[in-house]
């Protein structure tokens, strides 16, 4: 599906149903949806300092009961349905008040579940009245459309976000509060703007630079204003008019997307995949050198003529005899050493395999 027939980088006003019908199928890669959450609120909620809390009261999260929420559910899910791509997929956030109800239907709606994502806010709204435990998360289902399709998802960028550790499914992030939340004459705009650091996180990991990311209850753009951040197109659909023209402020006054090169991110399994006796055939290995099980292991390995180790009268891959002295997943990549003369010290041959890469795949230069 070629993007540019699509409004791109654009609040739509208008009702999500009819809005999403005047997009072609499967044109969009990744959907965030923050729907109303029916929180059936039937009295105001107030501080023991006798103030009124301001809660959800919009009309927007009324409904008559359950079974006109499951319908408004089951409609939307499905117009989603068949905007996404095959290898598309869908994050819907919500509370306990419905996210059961929107995962039983994505689930009939032959969506796959991948993950189900808390987000535990670090600054949550006590609970006033004392009746119950404070409500200190909300709920993410992400989804895919075709079970089994390929998907984006950015680990490597994940974890490098988390410190260099694999990033969890529990979220710890704040509330949109301070100079985040929009307020006009120092009153909330929305009542549930969710936070920049929230939708960052969710675009980075399962989207990609270009990606076309709709958001069909667009709010006040926080999703928008996430994509454009991360060099990401955007549709959002928004029904209130007012929302729909602080969204479009908000998303102009934004930082420009920085330059692509700071948008990529480095994945090695997207790399060309080189076999290791390439290594061999190239000269930066030889047959009959030794190989080391690490930096400074006296185990070592004799190199064959056919790219193959020889290690304790056995014979495999660089990754079966790995798995000889280490049982278990091993990358013999990472585990093998070689003598580096010109260093005097030992190198995984990982090393030689990048050199190469860079010889095999740079272009090459025009000769004069």
């Amino acid at each position: 599906m070629d993007s540019t027939a699509l409004p791109l980088d654009q609040v739509l006003d208008g009702d999500c149903l009819q809005v999403m019908e005047q997009l072609p199928p499967e044109s969009i890669d990744l959907i965030f949806a923050d729907p109303p959450y029916n929180l059936q609120l039937r009295q105001d909620l107030w501080r023991p300092n006798l103030t009124r809390v301001d809660g959800v009261s919009d009309a927007w999260d009324q409904f008559k009961g359950f079974a006109e929420y499951d319908a408004f559910t089951a409609a939307w899910l499905t117009a989603c349905r068949r905007v996404l791509k095959p290898t598309g997929t869908l994050w819907v956030i919500g509370t306990y008040h419905n996210i059961y109800r929107v995962g039983y239907i994505l689930q009939n709606l032959d969506y796959w579940i991948l993950n189900n994502v808390v987000w535990i806010k670090t600054n949550p709204m006590p609970n006033f009245r004392g009746v119950r435990f404070t409500n200190a998360h909300e709920s993410l289902i992400w989804a895919q459309k075709e079970r089994g399709q390929r998907y984006t998802f950015n680990h490597r960028a994940m974890k490098a976000l988390n410190d260099g550790l694999q990033m969890r499914s529990d979220w710890y992030l704040p509330l949109c509060s301070g100079r985040e939340r929009l307020r006009v004459n120092g009153v909330k705009v929305h009542s549930t703007q969710k936070p920049l650091a929230l939708l960052y996180r969710i675009l980075l990991a399962s989207s990609n630079p270009g990606d076309v990311v709709l958001d069909p209850f667009f709010g006040t753009g926080t999703t928008g204003e996430a994509a454009r951040r991360l060099g990401r197109h955007w549709i959002g659909i928004e029904s209130d008019a007012r929302y729909s023209e602080l969204a479009r402020e908000r998303i102009a006054a934004a930082d420009a997307p920085p330059p692509a090169e700071v948008l990529q991110i480095h994945n090695p399994r997207r790399e060309p995949r080189l076999p290791f006796g390439v290594l061999l055939e190239s000269g930066l290995l030889k047959p009959g050198q030794e190989l080391y099980f690490g930096r400074e292991s006296a185990v070592s390995a004799v190199v064959l003529a056919d790219g193959q180790l020889e290690y304790d009268q056995q014979r495999g891959s660089i990754h079966q005899i790995a798995r000889l002295i280490q049982p278990g997943p091993c990358n013999g990549w990472t585990l093998w050493y070689y003598h580096d003369p010109l260093s005097g010290q030992r190198q995984p041959i990982d090393h030689l395999r990048k050199q190469l890469q860079e010889t095999l795949y740079s272009p090459l230069e025009e000769e004069v």
